[in-house]
């Protein structure tokens, strides 16, 4: 608790507010007043947070250190998201930030310490995500943006990436998917609106590295050109009517053989798998969906 105190009393005090990598980077020194009268009221604050800092050291396990600042997301209801530094406005720790269910609202994204390399603003409210948010910050290699209300995704926004292995978008307002990084592994879309129309034909084609594509409960009519390195395809509850001989194997050639896709989901859509039995003889198992 001592500790606690004098790590986050030692921020106050500076301009400069400790990033949790090692170095340091200049916050916004504005505060409005009535958020340092919140901040230097020591007691009161670290009581609030108490319980927060004890359920995330349970959630984070062995991420965690309390002889680091660890100041969770519950800054003032007034206090706009966008003029409170993000460390203040997170959770920052060794080169991850944890934007939870932020209050007050996030709808955008937040400025990120330089080397952050895994971003978690799950459950908030951001609406966009342009080709700035993420321009600066090229050491990131996960990015997890799960249930916020992101229905444009400028084209460039992730192009600067070349780091980048995990993207999850999944519950959002999706029509249309941007230009993917080359190195992702792990993609989730799950439970957005996406349309064939607005995935591009080579979307994943050249996604070389790309393992488990997740496109389940979404408005797709036709199955994606999907890269020989996919193990696992979700494509559950869309409206898909139809799959052919290239579908998931290749037409022009009966020895061609796909040993890494070993889960492929179809259920939920209104296609029947039987009357196509030969679409799938590529594969070491048969697709999960309707047969009858």
């Amino acid at each position: 608790m001592g500790t606690v105190r004098v790590l986050l009393f030692s921020v106050i005090l500076s301009p400069w507010v400790l990033s949790l990598t090692g170095k340091h980077f200049n916050q916004d020194s504005t505060l409005r007043l009535e958020q340092q009268d919140v901040l230097f009221d020591r007691e009161a604050y670290l009581e609030a947070r108490r319980s927060k800092r004890e359920a995330a050291e349970l959630w984070l396990g062995e991420d965690y250190d309390s002889s680091m600042v660890f100041l969770p997301a519950d800054e003032p209801d007034d206090a706009p998201a966008s003029e409170l530094p993000t460390c203040l406005l997170c959770v920052c720790l060794t080169g991850s930030v944890y934007c939870e269910e932020v209050v007050p609202e996030m709808t955008a994204v937040s400025t990120l310490p330089k080397e952050t390399a895994y971003f978690y603003a799950r459950y908030n409210k951001i609406n966009k995500i342009t080709n700035k948010d993420f321009a600066d910050i090229v050491t990131l290699k996960r990015i997890d943006l799960t249930g916020n209300l992101i229905s444009e995704i400028q084209d460039g926004a992730f192009s600067k990436l070349t780091l980048l292995e995990e993207l999850n978008l999944a519950e959002n307002h999706l029509v249309k998917l941007p230009m993917l990084p080359g190195k992702l592994t792990t993609f989730n879309a799950n439970h957005n609106h996406l349309k064939t129309k607005g995935v591009k034909a080579n979307a994943f084609k050249k996604l070389k590295q790309l393992v488990n594509l997740f496109l389940g409960d979404n408005e797709l009519e036709a199955v994606p050109v999907i890269p020989e390195s996919v193990r696992i395809i979700h494509l559950q509850n869309n409206n898909i009517t139809d799959v052919t001989t290239d579908t998931f194997c290749n037409g022009n050639n009966t020895y061609y053989i796909r040993p890494n896709l070993i889960e492929v989901r179809l259920d939920g859509n209104p296609v029947l798998l039987s009357k196509s039995p030969d679409s799938f003889t590529c594969l070491k198992s048969l697709p999960v969906g309707k047969y009858r």
